[in-house]
């Protein structure tokens, strides 16, 4: 009686279809377009706002106007603007690379967000969706990309899929419906953003500089747990630099789950502590590989061991070296508990306690199935879009084969493109986002890359950090999320003054 009671006042909780909803079909060369429009309102910051909510797709077409691909996305519009073209605009899109817009999405910059306790596995269904009085739609409107193999977006014709699977593939293809979409709704004259997460960030780089090259200036970058160069985080023979990038967050994760002592609540003053052993001791430790006296060594290993919460002699056996799959299985494996990747805050079961990598990243399996859930009864619910192909949270298709040769020598490394998208464009502003608990993108090796682009002085200042004590996805965390969408609502803001 009790499930049935709480059910139904879900039901009533949630807001009513939209007043409005229309859907329309064009044939693009063979291939139809869709879109349906419904009318919403939603509470921000005390004040009540009407938006349309587009959900639909575009077709991208080849020079002699074949299909290519169907772009699914999703755009919300604020409805008491004049000059829409005074209406800033953020295109928006996740990572993976084969992920959806679904997290950003309903976690923290769309009129929508899932409901979500904090570093603790879910609840069964029903799972809930709640206005997101967080939302940025109050200073700027939405568009939430899904690029090709992701959500509903497809290859289309005769084009293999894999043409877009690929970092300069799939910059191009990004671009290319960026400006179809502005072109279609006249907003060339908006001030325009660009906002990603995790590889997402990697998209962000490379696209702003294709935009630029093709004529659209953007006015500013949102990085949310950014990776551009990815030599900081492939622990790969011969390379000591993620050691030491991953080596703060190991420190966060070892403080938050208990295992640091003499640090209490100064979770910053050991993160300080931690960065110059790291930058320093650590460093030269492991630049002198073998010839490492033993004594420096057995000192490096103590002190290691003390911002790790790892055994020293595990740590000297494994050449002062943990990898991350090391570590988040090492730190509570005497609890027979591993940590997640994503957000360390998470813990997970396996069944081998002994074994050397976790079965299953746990922050990840937390929030796939709310998530999941979520996006697919909204679209038809809420948006009224009716789909019987699945919606793609999360393509290994699509991570199996891209494609990550960009030309240039060593690693992909798209910093170089930032670099010099922001020397060409000195009005660029670039807002980054750092979650403490973050073991997929580590908060220190964004700093690293930041502090190794090369800009000249006077555009430093161009480039705003922000941390927050959470994880990959550091809007699951409430505190977090708020801050995040108010320190973003600011730089936005500021931007255009």
């Amino acid at each position: 009686m009790k499930k049935s009671i709480h059910l139904l006042a879900i039901l009533l909780a949630m807001p009513l279809l939209a007043v409005h909803a229309a859907e329309s079909e064009s044939d693009n060369g063979g291939v139809q377009e869709r879109q349906v429009t419904t009318e919403h309102s939603v509470r921000i910051n005390g004040d009540s706002i009407d938006y349309t909510a587009t959900t639909g797709t575009l077709v991208l077409r080849d020079s002699d106007g074949g299909p290519k691909a169907s772009f699914f996305y999703i755009a919300y519009t604020r409805d008491d603007i004049r000059n829409r073209n005074q209406r800033p605009v953020t295109f928006t899109f996740n990572g993976g690379p084969g992920s959806s817009s679904v997290w950003l999405h309903l976690g923290t910059f769309g009129p929508k967000r899932v409901v979500f306790d904090d570093a603790e596995q879910p609840e069964p269904a029903p799972y809930r969706l709640s206005d997101n009085e967080e939302s940025l739609l109050d200073v700027t409107d939405l568009v939430f990309i899904d690029p090709v193999g992701t959500g509903f977006s497809r290859a289309e014709g005769d084009t293999d899929a894999k043409e877009f699977y690929g970092v300069e593939e799939d910059r191009k293809a990004v671009a290319d419906f960026i400006r179809l979409w502005t072109a279609r709704n006249n907003r060339w004259n908006s001030p325009k953003f660009l906002a990603g997460e995790s590889y997402g960030t990697t998209r962000a780089a490379a696209v702003v500089t294709e935009l630029q090259q093709r004529g659209m200036f953007m006015n500013g970058v949102i990085l949310v747990s950014s990776i551009l160069n990815f030599q900081t985080a492939r622990f790969e023979t011969g390379n000591d630099l993620p050691y030491v990038m991953f080596l703060p967050t190991y420190a966060a994760t070892a403080w938050y789950h208990g295992k640091v002592e003499g640090y209490d609540d100064n979770l910053e003053g050991f993160l300080a502590e931690a960065r110059a052993f790291a930058a320093s001791e650590y460093t030269l430790a492991l630049m002198q590989g073998d010839t490492l006296a033993d004594s420096r060594r057995q000192a490096v290993a103590e002190k290691l061991a003390k911002f790790t919460g790892l055994d020293e002699e595990f740590l000297l056996q494994a050449n002062l070296r943990p990898s991350i799959f090391r570590f988040v299985k090492e730190l509570l494996r005497d609890e027979r508990r591993t940590v997640g990747r994503l957000d360390s805050r998470y813990t997970g079961i396996d069944s081998d306690a002994a074994g050397e990598g976790f079965e299953h990243d746990p922050s990840y399996t937390a929030i796939t199935g709310p998530y999941t859930a979520a996006m697919n009864s909204y679209l038809r619910n809420e948006l009224g879009y009716e789909e019987d192909r699945e919606y793609e949270i999360l393509s290994f298709t699509v991570n199996r084969n891209w494609n990550w040769d960009t030309g240039r020598a060593g690693y992909v490394n798209v910093a170089e493109d930032l670099r010099r998208a922001m020397s060409t464009n000195t009005h660029l502003e670039v807002f980054v986002a750092n979650g403490y608990y973050d073991l997929a993108t580590p908060f220190y090796a964004t700093e690293y890359t930041m502090d190794h682009l090369g800009l000249e002085p006077e555009l430093r200042d161009n480039i705003e950090m922000a941390y927050y004590p959470a994880g990959h996805m550091m809007y699951i965390h409430p505190p977090s999320l708020e801050k995040l969408n108010d320190d973003i609502r600011s730089y936005i803001t500021s931007t255009l003054q």
